[in-house]
């Protein structure tokens, strides 16, 4: 469809068939309102989110966008293991939703007087987050987020939301998605078997938790070309 247009992010927004070159050009339309602009990306894991995400950066161009993950913070491993809850990692409570809010409103309110702001990212050959690891220039129109818990209406995570100007819901086959977590789970270390065991209970368990909130979201879209991939 060539008619892409976010809702109010009351009620449950009607799902979207778009192509990724659509919601590249209504990404590109944020980025020209004159200030700086937060798009988040949302929905369930394995779902496409840091696929379609990389892609609107590198179609829309560094001067245009930089990519901000939620996935910077999760907490580190030896903080899990102190909190007794490395077992579930990727759950709302195993991230610093603090900081991520505070790093968003950071973002929005950012100026020449402050050019560059460094932001954390995580690296899956690690599983840890690595601190002032994304460089955001003041003039980059654009930051696009993108995580699982962007419409979560608890903790701090409603304070993430007002920072940003939209969030998209991404919409993905189940069994796509669940096949794709499994690929990531062996890729980075897990057996088959614990990564069928993984993806089948604790990225299940969040899913829900995820997909409870998606008429919160600006739009509900579904990718109708085969761009978007694993995140």
């Amino acid at each position: 469809m060539n008619n892409f247009q976010p809702g109010e992010g009351t009620g449950r927004a009607p799902q979207q068939s778009v192509s990724v070159a659509e919601l590249a050009r209504r990404a590109r339309l944020l980025a020209s309102a004159g200030t700086r602009r937060i798009l988040g990306i949302t929905g369930a894991p394995g779902a496409g989110k840091s696929t379609l995400a990389a892609h609107l950066v590198e179609t829309l161009g560094p001067e245009t966008a930089v990519l901000v993950p939620m996935d910077g913070f999760h907490l580190a491993n030896s903080v899990l293991d102190a909190l007794g809850r490395r077992g579930r990692k990727g759950a709302p409570d195993t991230f610093d939703d603090g900081g991520y809010a505070a790093l968003l409103e950071r973002l929005r309110s950012q100026t020449a007087e402050e050019p560059v702001i460094y932001a954390p990212d995580f690296r899956r050959e690690l599983e840890e987050p690595i601190g002032s690891a994304l460089a955001i220039r003041a003039a980059v129109p654009l930051v696009i987020t993108e995580g699982n818990y962007l419409l979560l209406p608890r903790g701090h995570w409603p304070r993430a939301r007002a920072a940003m100007d939209e969030v998209w819901y991404l919409e993905a086959d189940d069994a796509v998605r669940r096949e794709r977590l499994i690929r990531r789970h062996t890729q980075f270390g897990k057996t088959a078997d614990e990564a069928r065991e993984w993806t089948s209970g604790s990225d299940e368990a969040n899913a829900r938790i995820i997909a409870a909130y998606a008429g919160q979201a600006d739009a509900v879209v579904r990718v109708a070309d085969a761009s978007a991939g694993h995140g």
